[in-house]
């Protein structure tokens, strides 16, 4: 019974049944034109989302992990000096994927609950004369810790400094949930997954690419193959790829597509604010603290929760799957045991939403937290009446 039950994890999200169905279909031979006439409108509509007109969309059979690996060896080269803060376990993944490229990683290390710091990234371009930092990487939402960055902020601090360094986003768990603005940005490459806010199975890396990002590929010189943005390029040209696609996937991400627009993006990034703020509201009223250290950083995607001296949120997620069936992300890196996470991301309603409160606010009743029964989801009720 409790495969009926919603997931409240930051990804993958609850999947619609519109998109399962579109999912379901026979083999599709990817060399005939059948296939082209599914491929190229997707590629050309999915640009609309990512909010790009010069940008390329580039899409490989992977996981948006094999997005940042894609982003860095199609643009730079061994030994090359790049820029990251690490404020969460997925800025770190990506520091630490940079360092086995054989990149010059510097690192600014920010507390866990911050973001992007815009103003040390200024500070380091504007004394990087020479130019020799040649990409700044940032991740917009941090989904360990809750927390979502201001990419203009990033971009405008380039700007000042007057830097020619490219700009990488990972907005896997931004990218269809809150606005993103890649050409107004100046973003280079963004990342996104097929399992985020597309609401589709895992499978799918799909990248939103400058024009400027494009003209390093011949001169980069990390290794890749199977992530080559030129035979992916050549290949959709003509309306295919340069082998086997996830014909399944482009069939969903179709359906997806059509779902965000019939319900209009910004339809869609006000409903994203209004469940998560309700979340917000209840973590008030049960007492505790969110990770993100200020309401500006709050991510309308994923509230991650701080338990109260003494209690283990391992065991807190632990009981709420056990006990009544229901998936809360665990804390990870530094918030490990210390807080657990609550996905508001993708297929959600306020009324979904409103059981993964009851049911994490019993688990915590059961398990003796010093909070009373109902008074979170009250406190969500009432704001969801009123929004």
């Amino acid at each position: 019974m409790s495969l009926q039950n919603p997931v409240f994890i930051p990804g993958p999200t609850n999947i619609p049944d519109r998109l399962r169905h579109a999912m379901n279909v026979p083999t599709q031979d990817h060399r005939s034109p059948s296939f082209s006439n599914t491929l190229l409108p997707v590629l050309a509509d999915a640009k609309k989302v990512f909010k790009t007109q010069d940008g390329e969309i580039i899409m490989f059979t992977a996981s948006g992990t094999a997005g940042w690996e894609a982003a860095i060896t199609n643009t730079l080269s061994p030994g090359d000096k790049v820029l990251v803060a690490r404020y969460g376990m997925f800025s770190h993944r990506w520091i630490d994927m940079c360092q086995r490229h054989g990149l010059d990683v510097q690192v600014i290390e920010c507390p866990w609950g911050t973001g992007a710091p815009a103003d040390q990234f200024q500070a380091i371009l504007s004394a990087d004369t020479e130019h020799e930092i040649k990409a700044l990487l940032v991740t917009h939402n941090e989904t360990a810790t809750g927390v979502l960055s201001d990419i203009g902020a990033a971009r405008n601090a380039m700007d000042s400094a007057d830097h020619p360094a490219l700009l990488f986003v990972d907005g896997v768990s931004s990218i269809a949930c809150v606005p993103f603005e890649m050409d107004a940005w100046g973003v280079d490459v963004a990342v996104a997954g097929s399992q985020k806010g597309f609401m589709l199975a895992t499978g799918m890396a799909i990248l939103g690419v400058s024009q400027k990002a494009l003209s390093m590929m011949d001169q980069a010189r990390l290794p890749r193959t199977y992530f080559d943005f030129r035979d992916m390029l050549k290949a959709n040209a003509n309306g295919g790829f340069p082998y086997t696609p996830p014909s399944q996937l482009i069939h969903g991400l179709r359906a997806s597509l059509d779902m965000l627009f019939e319900e209009g993006l910004e339809n869609v990034y006000a409903r994203h604010h209004r469940i998560a703020e309700g979340v917000r509201q209840a973590v008030s009223a049960w007492g505790l603290t969110l990770c993100a250290a200020s309401p500006d950083l709050y991510s309308n995607t994923v509230s991650a929760i701080y338990v109260p001296e003494g209690f283990d949120s391992n065991a807190l997620t632990d009981h709420a799957f056990n006990k009544y069936g229901v998936s809360f992300g665990v804390g990870l890196g530094e918030m490990n045991g210390r807080a657990f996470r609550i996905g508001h991301l993708g297929s959600l309603t306020e009324v979904i939403m409103l059981s993964g409160l009851a049911a994490i606010e019993m688990a915590m009743v059961d398990l003796d937290y010093p909070i009373k029964l109902g008074q979170g989801v009250a406190a969500a009720q009432e704001y969801y009446r009123n929004h």
